[in-house]
């Protein structure tokens, strides 16, 4: 079983991913997507979101990051697929599941899966562009609002030479609530030949198993799960116990300590703001730090709340 971080914009970056992958128990990470217009990106655009390519394609942990592409255009997506590959990175993933109505309205993401003949050509495209010792893999939602083209969608991602692909067990309309209809991953495992990645829902060691036995799948995709309870992973890999504020609480100095070093100051508290206020519902303590943060925004000042 592979355990997956899934790509999530603006949650998941760089420092995020070092703390998951160092705390234990992922195998991969696909990486924020890299959004694709009609030009060729640059070196310097691509490690602002993917600075793992110059540590081998790694995070400090070893854990491969896949690098994500969103967008419609085949030609320009195989283009810079080929500048990715080039740059030393362990995988190409490419965005079918993207629900973001800014996302959308621009022809990328979740958008797509109303065209599986346009998906067939994205990932072919990119396919021929990147040599083949390099894994192309695809993330998808089940449709827009239904499940009519969910098999079209993953049959036309095989026949582009996809090497895996992520089913995300929703529809866009469906958004993020509940239930995920892990049902469709066993439909769509048993439609195509290629390796199918369970995603949606999985909150806890229990729901691992549970999606695993319900879809049929080896290998599952976290995302949410992973960043409002950190261990999640490795709980779910080793059987450990779940760790405990004060455990935790030195991981979350270390990342409030990247952001610093890599952002201005001034917006460090509110990317800290954002995963404590996810944590909330797993840790009290989230609660209480993630409220007198609410008003804070002196870098110094909210370094020293979290030792004090």
């Amino acid at each position: 079983m592979r355990l997956i971080l899934a790509p999530m914009k603006g949650i998941a970056d760089h420092s995020l991913r070092d703390i998951l992958t160092r705390i234990g128990g992922i195998d991969l990470c696909v990486a924020e997507f890299v959004r694709v217009t009609n030009h060729l990106l640059t070196g310097k655009m691509l490690l602002r979101t993917v600075p793992e390519l110059t540590n081998g394609g790694c995070t400090s942990a070893g854990v491969p990051v896949r690098v994500q592409l969103l967008g419609s255009d085949p030609v320009c997506l195989a283009e810079n697929a080929a500048l990715v590959a080039s740059l030393g990175a362990p995988g190409i993933d490419i965005n079918f599941g993207c629900p973001a109505p800014m996302v959308n309205r621009h022809g990328g993401g979740a958008v797509l899966l109303q065209f599986p003949e346009q998906i067939y050509a994205i990932v072919n495209a990119i396919r021929r562009a990147v040599p083949q010792h390099i894994p192309v893999t695809a993330k998808m939602r089940l449709g827009l609002s239904d499940t009519s083209q969910a098999l079209d969608c993953a049959r036309a991602i095989e026949a582009g030479g996809a090497d895996e692909i992520t089913v995300h067990a929703r529809t866009r309309a469906d958004s993020y609530r509940p239930p995920a209809r892990w049902e469709w991953l066993a439909y769509i495992r048993e439609a195509v030949k290629l390796p199918v990645v369970a995603n949606g829902e999985v909150w806890t060691p229990a729901d691992s198993e549970a999606i695993r036995r319900i879809s049929g799948c080896t290998d599952i995709m976290i995302g949410r799960g992973a960043i409002i309870r950190p261990d999640l992973m490795r709980c779910i890999k080793s059987g450990d116990a779940a760790m405990n504020w004060p455990e935790l609480l030195p991981w979350i100095i270390d990342y409030y300590q990247q952001l610093c070093g890599k952002m201005e100051p001034r917006h460090a508290p509110g990317r800290l703001k954002q995963w404590l206020g996810m944590m909330r519902a797993t840790y009290p303590e989230a609660e209480t730090l993630y409220r007198r943060l609410r008003t804070e925004r002196d870098p110094f000042a909210v370094g020293r709340m979290l030792v004090s």
